[in-house]
């Protein structure tokens, strides 16, 4: 290494807050899937406690969950996309940036109105 080296040759840019936001994206729609089996597996088990846990999720607590779920798999998703052109589309690498940039302008696009939405429901607006 030279001796002007400031540390690892990977400095932090977009590619690796990409990585990480797809990593904790990633892991948090699994625990949400784990959940939702688990809660949803409830009505075999009691229906009464399935109608109960139902009802925890009324409020508006779990609606701003609910929203922050769905901008972590529409991140995730396109996302996914944008990495599989990275890995396959020959000018992929090239283009890496300027598809991330296009990843978070879709995500604002599809999120924007969604919360709007969304919170009406949930807020009752």
């Amino acid at each position: 290494m030279p001796s002007n080296s400031k540390g690892t040759l990977y400095r932090g840019r977009h590619g690796m807050w990409s990585w990480v936001a797809h990593r904790i994206t990633g892991i948090a729609i699994f625990f949400f899937l784990l959940v939702h089996v688990l809660d949803t597996a409830m009505v075999r088990v009691s229906p009464e406690a399935y109608n109960a846990v139902m009802e925890v999720y009324k409020n508006p607590i779990m609606g701003l969950g609910e929203a922050v779920l769905v901008a972590a798999i529409v991140y995730h998703a396109f996302n996914g996309i944008r990495i599989i052109l990275v890995d396959f589309w020959k000018d992929g690498a090239k283009n890496q940036i300027k598809m991330l940039w296009a990843v978070l302008i879709l995500w604002v696009v599809v999120m924007v109105p969604f919360v709007i939405r969304h919170f009406m429901n949930v807020f009752g607006g």
